[in-house]
């Protein structure tokens, strides 16, 4: 909807995942759509390939041209609104356009982190401004470590990792994204229809790990009753929930909460466990929509 923002997953015909992105509608027929860093390339072809011949749309990067900073925590409302003209009551997923001082910049109310937060876009020479101001507000650098450990506890999938054409819509747990009903067609919605009706045989899952030194790698094996039934697609500690967390791919059968596992991590199996399809950290996203 207009003033609003969500995730699209794009397929491919055998219904598996190609990408993620963020939606954004600025009006009927101006939308801006955000990627992974590292899929610029990738998605703008994926995009650029399926425009249609009458020049109907038009399709433009800015990626070159602007740089975003993402302010997350309890207290990134009170800190962006000390310097930034905007409406911090707005909910969430919504977007807007705010000023500091002379500087526009569009504010995204989302946050991969799994807190309050916001996106600040603007054109790149504002950035370093902007960047002062959040930090002079009291805000504390956080990085992409950090920032994986965060999304982790959330059950939030990146892509090439937990996002991947290894695995279909309906595998991946992105089903509930997808309206097959709909009257129109797009790429991969006979595949997604047909896997729905007839069930998956692989699902997306959240674990707990009792981790040893090392938190489980990307494609380590996971086992029940010894036998190999799925793989991880990423894994992490989590200090808000403080445990070890994978997510990853398993036999449909076992993917039921409190489901024993083993994941074998470095040469040792260590226990792993289902979790309810929630997030661990904030299940009800109270903190997100706060």
């Amino acid at each position: 909807k207009i003033g609003r923002m969500n995730l699209g997953y794009f397929a491919d015909s055998r219904g598996r995942i190609l990408t993620e992105m963020s939606l954004i509608r600025h009006d009927e027929n101006h939308f801006t759509l955000m990627t992974a860093a590292v899929a610029q390339w990738h998605d703008f072809e994926l995009l650029e390939k399926r425009l249609p011949d009458d020049g109907s749309v038009s399709l433009v990067d800015h990626t070159d041209d602007y740089a975003a900073l993402l302010v997350t925590g309890p207290k990134s409302r009170d800190i962006m609104s000390k310097f930034i003209d905007g409406d911090f009551s707005t909910p969430w997923l919504t977007h807007q356009t705010a000023k500091m001082g002379d500087i526009e910049c569009a504010l995204a109310r989302v946050s991969f982190a799994g807190e309050l937060g916001w996106e600040i876009h603007a054109a790149n020479k504002y950035i370093p401004a902007l960047y002062n101001a959040v930090i002079d507000g009291g805000a504390t650098p956080f990085g992409m470590y950090a920032l994986d450990s965060l999304r982790l506890e959330k059950g939030y999938r990146t892509w090439k990792g937990d996002l991947s054409t290894d695995y279909s819509m309906v595998e991946g747990g992105l089903d509930r994204f997808v309206r097959v009903d709909k009257p129109q067609d797009f790429p991969g919605k006979k595949a997604i229809a047909a896997e729905i009706e007839a069930g998956p045989k692989r699902r997306f899952v959240t674990l707990t790990v009792d981790a040893d030194a090392f938190d489980a790698p990307y494609m380590a094996s996971i086992f029940h009753d010894g036998k190999i039934v799925g793989e991880t697609t990423s894994g992490g500690w989590g200090y808000r929930v403080n445990t070890s967390i994978a997510l990853g791919i398993i036999n449909a059968d076992l993917a039921v909460p409190g489901t024993k596992l083993k994941i074998e991590i470095y040469g040792k199996q260590c226990r792993a466990e289902v979790q309810p399809d929630w997030p661990l950290w904030d299940p009800k996203n109270e903190r997100l929509r706060a």
